[in-house]
């Protein structure tokens, strides 16, 4: 799998991005001290309002980004973003207001928004090779879950020596490493085929997701993984030291066995994916997901819920991991921006869905019944992707073109079957508004 970190473009991406993850990590811890620090007791209710600010950001703007992405410079762009990051990291020490808290957090998740499908849009244009396109989604996948292991631990460590407000400083330096790797390599830039309107350019993600049957699927796995992980980073807490009776250590131990379970599962992905379509694998994982959250409403054993967890993080892996390979196969390369703008935007629908459902169906009705209910969700993720995405999936599909002159260019491409009909990789674009009958 490091074999592919052998390109210096993208060593340097990934160098960027898990370098940025550690400084919004250790964001996070800092901010639920700022939280507290304003707010006191009050300070929940003031990251619960940030959370939402930041869903909804990323359900707002990410369209937005992905529209105009394609018409900017990828590098200047992603350097733009971090800058902005970095400034915003910058300010958050000095604010006194919740108001302002939840001002800066809306800029810097807006910044993230655009910042982070641009990201996962140009690593498939620096590594075209699916094998390695794959093993650069499990590196992904790691890199993450290592941010949520380690970057508390390493706050933890770091506030033994300074106060909270200089985490703030850590994370501004995470985003200006990262713009320093971005800006030392040439990312490609595809331009539009043709000039686009504005209308054209905002929902074209969500037309191609649409109009493709494997998308569409995904995004029913979308709510899947909302619902498990909804159940595991909200209600972890709440089991372990309520319902468990244990400390805040065994409560990160839990949180640290769904991590390993997902890291698990990102080591092997690439040779399993080699071997096993992506979407039995992802189906596999979305099943894991509903049996295991629903089995979470029985959890009354400490070392049951460190099992559960481990399983749970292997599900959520392999539900989540793959997706990067099909929207890699559903745009070309000039639409992948706005395709991973749209697929960021509804996935963050999802837990946007279910962060509240998990936790005020959790207070107000008890675990057991959150858990349920979010089994279920995810059941009917599951069903609902199984419907959407035939079994039969090929990425070369026959198809015709009765309305294009016999001299169109398009014409001359792909395998010819005779009267206008042809072969080759289908994606949706403005030759191709909607998918084969019967696919």
């Amino acid at each position: 799998m490091l074999g592919v970190l052998a390109d210096r473009t993208y060593r340097n991406l990934f160098l960027a991005q898990a370098i940025s993850l550690v400084g919004t990590g250790l964001s996070t811890v800092a901010l639920a001290l700022l939280a507290y620090d304003i707010a006191g007791d009050k300070a929940g209710a003031v990251l619960g309002t940030a959370l939402f600010i930041k869903m909804a950001a990323y359900v707002g703007l990410s369209p937005v980004a992905g529209a105009f992405a394609g018409l900017l410079p990828r590098r200047a762009f992603l350097v733009s973003l971090d800058a902005v990051r970095a400034g915003v990291a910058l300010m958050l020490p000095f604010v006194t207001h919740v108001w302002q808290v939840y001002l800066l957090i809306f800029v810097l998740q807006s910044a993230s928004a655009a910042f982070t499908p641009t990201f996962q849009a140009t690593i498939p244009d620096v590594l075209p090779d699916e094998g390695d396109y794959t093993k650069a989604l499990s590196l992904s996948r790691l890199a993450y879950d290592l941010e949520n292991l380690l970057s508390p631990a390493i706050a933890g460590a770091l506030l033994t020596v300074m106060t909270f407000h200089d985490l703030f400083v850590g994370t501004a330096l995470g985003f200006i490493v990262s713009a320093l790797f971005v800006l030392s390599v040439a990312l490609p830039s595809p331009r539009p085929s043709q000039a686009r309107n504005i209308y054209d350019r905002l929902f074209r993600g969500a037309r191609i997701f649409l109009a493709t049957p494997r998308l569409r699927g995904l995004m029913a796995v979308n709510l899947a993984v909302a619902a498990a992980g909804a159940m595991v980073f909200v209600n972890t807490v709440v089991i372990v030291q309520s319902r468990l009776g244990f400390a805040e250590q065994q409560t990160a131990l839990a949180l640290a066995a769904f991590g390993g379970g997902s890291m698990a599962v990102a080591l092997a992905l690439p040779r399993l994916l080699a071997r096993v379509p992506d979407r039995n694998a992802i189906l596999a994982g979305g099943i894991v997901l509903a049996a295991g959250t629903a089995t979470a409403a029985a959890v009354d054993e400490f070392a049951m819920l460190l099992g559960l967890w481990f399983v749970l993080g292997c599900g959520y892996s392999l539900a989540l991991t793959p997706s990067g390979r099909l929207l890699r196969r559903s745009a070309h390369a000039e639409d992948r921006p706005a395709v991973f703008a749209a697929q960021f935007a509804l996935s963050h629908a999802c837990w946007l869905l279910t962060y509240p459902v998990a936790g005020w169906i959790g207070a107000a009705m008890g675990l057991p019944v959150s858990a349920l209910v979010l089994g279920s969700l995810a059941g009917a993720g599951v069903i609902g992707a199984v419907l959407l995405w035939p079994a039969s999936d090929p990425e070369t599909m026959e198809h015709a073109h009765p309305d294009l002159p016999d001299s169109h260019p398009h014409l001359a491409s792909g395998e010819h079957r005779g009267d206008h009909r042809h072969a080759h990789p289908y994606v949706i674009d403005d030759l191709h508004f909607m998918w084969p009958h019967g696919r």
